[in-house]
Parts: structure tokens; sequence; C-alpha cells
């Protein structure tokens, strides 16, 4: 799939609704699943498909922006696609390789288990040679995510070394470095198993009644707001703990990294950025949000490297425009670097934010293509 035009995403973080007639069109809509979501229904228009890479497209005809998901056994994330606009319409291309029941989600304001109907595939199992570029950039993608959660749990460890000794500006000190090693691998976060994203990274707003709040977000808030708790401590093991099974489970030899899935995830991170996160959202508390800024643009270069080697034989290009648009928005990023870090994001002007999400706009519209060219659709 070949996007030709791109305005429903690059106006999205500005102006969702103003463009919301503006929609992605590309050269096989004739042959993706049609979902109309809205905000009690998620319609798809076909309930099966056979094995291999299957396109949806996705329009949301509700009144609050949405996510559309295909879930695997054991609620496998095979696919998803979020911050989906009032108006706006959305692909989606998911390897479903394997034989068996599926399922598809619409999450209507992006919360709770969403509107799941099953999706049945059928014919033989398919699977890329182990010399395919495929299985070359599955490889390449796995190494990188092993690398940066090696070092999410060294920084982790020293992190809740100073939480648990009470040295709160210590603590203060490894948040946001421990979290860069997180954030860089943002793109592939949703098919952790067993609700490890949300363990590790859930923000207070998105807590359910009912939920425990526990991950960095939690200790953020005891230690820039309200101080130490009595649980603080307990929630410091338990970071410590899901960041332990987090490096078991991604050095598992079963833990694979689809790079379809990879390189829709690497432009739906930049649209988190650019449309959500740009607004101080993810580190209320703390303000670092400019480090997670880069290290999202880091993981998301880096899925979009894992693959490179498939687009700079089917369109090399875009790779030549991918490097420029990742060129400008590390400079964009390195106006406000100040030491080994960044400024406080609250000392950020709402012009400057602007400008930074008309850059990642830039870059996203750049990368959106990505998915459908290692697809070969």
């Amino acid at each position: 799939m070949r996007i030709r035009t791109t305005c429903a995403i690059v106006a999205a973080a500005v102006l969702p609704l103003a463009l919301a007639g503006c929609t992605e069109k590309s050269e096989t809509d004739t042959d993706a699943i049609t979902v109309n979501a809205t905000d009690d229904a998620c319609d798809v228009a076909k309930t099966s498909a056979e094995t291999g890479n299957t396109a949806f497209s996705v329009t949301n005809n509700g009144s609050k922006a949405t996510e559309f998901y295909v879930y695997g056994e054991g609620d496998r994330v095979m696919g998803e696609v979020e911050n989906i606009g009032p108006g706006l319409t959305r692909q989606l291309i998911v390897a479903l390789n394997e034989p068996g029941t599926y399922q598809t989600s619409c999450r209507p304001g992006m919360v709770g288990d969403g509107i799941r109907a099953d999706f049945t595939v059928t014919g033989e199992a398919k699977a890329p040679d182990d010399g395919s570029a495929l299985a070359a950039a599955a490889d390449s993608y796995k190494r990188y995510v092993v690398s940066q959660t090696v070092a999410l749990q060294e920084t982790t460890d020293k992190f809740v070394e100073a939480v648990k000794a009470g040295d709160i500006e210590a603590a203060k000190a490894q948040f946001a470095t421990a979290r860069t090693y997180y954030e860089r691998i943002e793109p592939v976060a949703e098919s952790f198993p067993d609700d490890l994203d949300p363990r590790l990274d859930l923000r207070e707003p998105d807590v359910e009644p009912g939920q425990p709040w526990t991950g960095f977000h939690r200790i953020e808030k005891d230690l820039w707001a309200q101080g130490l708790q009595p649980d603080t401590n307990a929630i410091a093991d338990q970071l410590q703990a899901d960041v332990g099974e987090l490096v078991a489970r991604v050095n598992a030899p079963e833990m694979e990294f689809d790079p379809i899935q990879t390189a829709g995830g690497a432009a739906g991170l930049l649209e988190e950025v650019a449309r959500t996160k740009i607004t101080g959202e993810e580190d209320f508390f703390s303000h670092t949000d400019l480090w997670d800024f880069q290290a999202n643009v880091d993981g998301s270069q880096a899925a979009v490297a894992a693959v490179r080697p498939i687009i700079d034989e089917k369109d090399p290009e875009l790779g030549l425009r991918i490097d420029q648009r990742f060129a400008d928005v590390n400079a964009e990023l390195a106006k406000y670097h100040q030491g080994d870090g960044f400024v406080s994001y609250d000392t950020v002007t709402e012009q400057q934010r602007q400008e930074l999400s008309k850059k990642l706009d830039a870059l996203l519209a750049e990368v959106s293509n990505v998915q459908g060219v290692v697809a070969g659709q």
C-alpha cells in the first residue's frame, strides 16, 4: 500500500476536526477490509481472511478518538492503530500467518477492552524463510530490543535503589534516564504479554476503577508531587520485578517481533508524540517529556532501520526522505538540550511545541508509508 495523500495524518496533531474530511487514500484501498468505528459499534466488513498480510481501512464515524486492534491467542496484539480522530481513516496491515480465530477490537475513547468480534483466518500457515529480508529485519530489531531492556534493567535497579534509600534527588536524577530505554522500545510495547506495558508505564488518568496503579509514573508522582508514600517501596520492588520479567520475556526464543507490525508501531508512536504527548501529558509531574520525545524518535528510527534493506530495495527515495525528516526532528530537539539531558518541558512555550509538532508531522508523513512498503502493498 503506497500512500498518495497523508494530510489526515499530518494534520492530526493540530487540526483533527477541521480536516475531518481529509483521509488517507491508497492504491489498494479496495483490497482492504473496511471498518466502521463509532462510539458504540465496530462494524468490520469481513469476518475472515486467508493467511498472510491482511489490510484494514478503519474510519472513525464516532465523536471521540478511537483505536483498532487485532488480537491473537492470549490477547497478543498482532497489530494496532491508535489515535484515530473523529472523521479520519487510518490503515492497518497485519501479518496473520497462522490459521485460527483472532479478534478485532475498536476502543472508543481509547479505553477499556473495546468492542470485540471474532475474526477467522483460514489456509496454510505462512512464515518467512530463515534467509528472507523479513526474517533478517525481525532478528535485527529483536537484538535492538534486547539491548535496550538490558540497559533498562541496569538503570531501573539504580533508580529503585535510590527510591528505597529515600534519596529523592538521586531518584529524580535517575528517573528520566531509566525511562529512556523503555520509551525506545515503545513501537512494540503493546505486544508485551500479561499487561506488562500498563504495569510499567500506565499514567494516572488511564487507571480504571479498581485497577492497581504501578510503574514509573506512580513513583514519579511520589517523587515530584505527594512525597514518598507508605507503599512507595513496594511499588519500586514491583517495578524492578516487572522489568526483570520483561527482560526474560524479550530474551525468550519464542518472542518475535513481526517487521510489519513494528513498522506500523514506529508510525503510531510518532503520531502519539505529535498528537498527545506534545501537550505534556506523559510526564505530568516531572516535566521530563523531552527525554521521552527523544527516546521515542530514537526508537522509531531503530524500527525503521531494521527494515531499511527492504525500503532501499523497494523504494530507495523513501529512505532518503525519511533520513532527512529524522535529521530535522533531531535538530529541533537539540535546541532544548541542557547538559546531559533536556530543559524542563514546562519551560517550552506553546509556539515552540507547535514547531516541534510540525517537524514530527512531516516525519510521520514519510514513516507512515513504511508499513505498506514492507508488506509489499
